[in-house]
């Protein structure tokens, strides 16, 4: 395992994988605003689960190269906008002109929405775009849908360090917060606080001190990993490093309303719902780390005796998520240099 020390912190660090294709396409286009016609620079454009993607520029251009010939979901995603999605067929360099996002609140849109609906993913529109529910036989004004949660790992800004790929360089003294769903960093500048948008692709780690617990966290790119062999979209959080290290990643899921007008009954509020999701590490490979007892000492080889005797003696309940950050703690820490990098697992599943 190779370490690399930053920031005073111990961060992991893997090579990128590089791949070759024996077709390649480019993807272009120009982000638009829908009332005013003008160029939106910031953008974050990003071909889903795969490494592929661009920031607009000043004119609201975007670039994607070297592109294997596949059909792709296209995203497009800017605070204060409607996200965008649309499917794409690569079998040449594909330009598509001006694509038009309609931001929230929009006037005199509803035919703009109406066909960013067909072309977006349904599930992401209705998160920002509420929904009318109720009762209106009785002359009662329907209220309008919320939705609960939010896409933030962490809605909080939390100072942080930040390794990108491109000539190593750290950013320090940034605020930032990360967009699950659009894997995309924001950065507070500090002394004018404004705000900026950075793709996911172009950070290697970041480390982050928990506003609320007072403690670093260690965060790396799902690039520098495989799963099955293929590069993984996202981050993912280091919870135990060592011989066999834990890691952890955090879902977003959206959940519509179930809400039934004519029963009263269900949940009236579209739900933002977020879930982890735990593995380990061996080499560059990711796997999750199994549920059931019979195949989790396994993992451990020639230790699984001894891990399960762990687990029997302490009593430990393998249902809590708590239970696997001792067991990789306990497990780690039979191997010479061990040093924790936290004594608790923050944000423990309920």
């Amino acid at each position: 395992m190779i370490k690399l020390r930053l920031f005073g912190l111990y961060v992991l660090t893997l090579g990128t994988t590089l791949f070759s294709h024996a077709e390649n396409f480019s993807l272009s286009g120009r982000v638009m605003d829908m009332d005013t016609k003008e160029q939106i620079q910031g953008a974050s454009v990003t071909l889903r689960n795969t490494v592929f993607a661009d920031l607009s520029d000043g004119a609201g251009n975007f670039l994607i190269e070297n592109i294997l010939a596949e059909k792709y979901t296209l995203a497009i995603n800017v605070p204060g906008y409607n996200p965008f999605e649309k499917v794409i067929q690569l079998t040449e360099d594909l330009n598509l002109g001006s694509v038009y996002l309609v931001k929230y609140g929009s006037e005199g849109t509803g035919a703009a929405l109406q066909k960013s609906i067909r072309a977006t993913n349904v599930s992401r529109l209705l998160v920002e775009r509420p929904n009318l529910i109720g009762n209106t036989i009785y002359g009662i004004a329907p209220e309008p849908k919320k939705v609960e949660g939010n896409f933030y790992l962490d809605s909080k800004w939390n100072l942080a360090s930040i390794l990108l790929y491109r000539e190593q360089k750290v950013l320090e003294g940034f605020r930032v917060r990360y967009n699950i769903n659009s894997n995309t960093f924001e950065l507070m500048e500090p002394e004018k606080n404004l705000i900026t948008t950075v793709a996911g692709l172009r950070i290697q780690n970041i480390v982050w001190m928990d506003s609320a617990y007072k403690v670093p966290r260690y965060f790396v790119n799902g690039m520098d990993f495989k799963d099955e062999g293929v590069p993984i979209s996202g981050f993912f959080e280091v919870i135990v490093e060592g011989e066999l290290p834990l890691m952890r990643r955090t879902i977003a899921v959206f959940k519509e309303s179930n809400y039934n007008t004519a029963l009263m009954v269900g949940n009236r509020n579209d739900q933002i719902i977020k879930r982890n999701v735990y593995f380990y590490l061996k080499g560059k490979d990711l796997f999750e780390v199994p549920k059931k007892r019979k195949d989790l000492f396994p993992i451990f080889g020639e230790k699984a005796a001894e891990m399960e005797a762990f687990v029997n003696s302490n009593e430990i309940d393998l249902k809590k998520s708590g239970s696997i950050f001792q067991l990789f703690t306990y497990y780690n820490s039979l191997f010479p240099g061990f040093v924790p990098i936290m004594d608790q697992l923050l944000d423990e599943d309920n």
